[in-house]
């Protein structure tokens, strides 16, 4: 590494440094120090454990298997008969004699997967075009703007349709499947990321270190990769977390609408709740418990994603 490179990546690491009491801290550091004091961001935090916790131990937390219709004499849709809660069945029986608590923890890892993977492929897939963008607009010149606008205004006909009416319309498209929901919900979320990593680089481009770097003779490419774009990850990384809610009540969405996974023997709480619309006059818990589920979930990853957002932008703080 030559002298030049240690100080322009001194002075990058300088600049998205800040000082608080008179030691230097990172902005992230400080972020997760606020973090650690602000209720919304600990009960955030404590329904995504224990949503992951759930999802990862399932099998060992179900007490029964999800499939298995043991109790099937005890119920009679056809005559408005089931099972509520009750001691042996926590959540009480679905209509063919399943225990519904067994089904609901085992769903949670099927709606755990669609949600991880569906904004992992929006993340990443919208930071590549985002990332694009907004280096070409940032140091690419007039040939870079133009590959900026191109890219953008096929990002804005994304975004003209509504985030669910995409996915509805790309699953339909590609036909019924668990794999379908995450490409779909996935795909809904690239014009959200790309877009966001475009400004904030694009913001990121006419601070101080970028034009000294420039003025050092640093290669495009380097500046774009080791400066710029880590110093604009942050608002990307708080749109991850709050992407999470948004995949999985988009999943559950699909799901309920019939293009979700085609095998009804695997659990996941969008098709439980569909599955009950039919016995909400008899059994309204076949459909409380698993909405409860998808609104609360959602709830804890919005919450800690808010949270994280009000500590890394000083005008949002209190």
């Amino acid at each position: 590494m030559t002298a030049r490179t240690e100080r322009i990546d001194r002075l990058a690491e300088l600049v998205a440094a800040r000082r608080e009491d008179g030691a230097g801290r990172g902005v992230w550091r400080e972020a997760f120090a606020r973090m650690r004091r602000d209720p919304m961001a600990i009960t955030g935090a404590a329904v995504v454990g224990v949503f992951l916790l759930v999802a990862v131990l399932g099998e060992l937390i179900a007490p029964y298997s999800p499939t298995a219709q043991t109790w099937g004499t005890e119920v009679f849709p056809n005559r408005n008969v089931f099972v509520g809660p009750r001691a042996e069945n926590w959540l009480g029986l679905d209509n063919l004699g399943r225990d519904q608590f067994s089904r609901m923890v085992i769903g949670a890892r099927q709606t755990l997967l669609v949600g991880v993977v569906a904004a992992g492929l929006g993340f990443t897939a919208g930071a590549l075009l985002g990332g694009v963008s907004g280096a070409a607009h940032t140091l690419g010149g007039r040939a870079g703007r133009r590959i900026d606008t191109v890219l953008m205004r096929l990002t804005d006909m994304m975004l003209a349709l509504p985030t669910l009416l995409l996915a509805v319309s790309i699953a339909a498209l590609l036909g019924q499947g668990l794999t379908t929901v995450m490409i779909a919900v996935g795909a809904a979320q690239i014009p959200i990321f790309a877009r966001l990593l475009r400004g904030a680089m694009i913001a990121q481009g006419s601070r101080d270190y970028v034009l000294a770097a420039r003025a050092l003779g640093a290669r495009r490419r380097r500046i774009a990769l080791a400066h710029i774009l880590p110093n604009s990850m942050g608002p990307v990384l708080v749109q991850l977390t709050l992407s999470l809610a948004t995949a999985i009540i988009d999943a559950a969405a699909l799901s309920y609408l019939g293009l979700g996974n085609p095998d009804p023997s695997v659990p996941e709480w969008g098709t439980m709740l569909a599955d009950a619309q039919r016995f909400l006059g008899g059994a309204p818990q076949l459909a409380v418990f698993p909405a409860l589920a998808i609104i609360v979930t959602a709830l804890g990853f919005t919450l800690m994603g808010e949270a994280m957002r009000e500590s890394l932008d000083p005008r949002l703080r209190k």
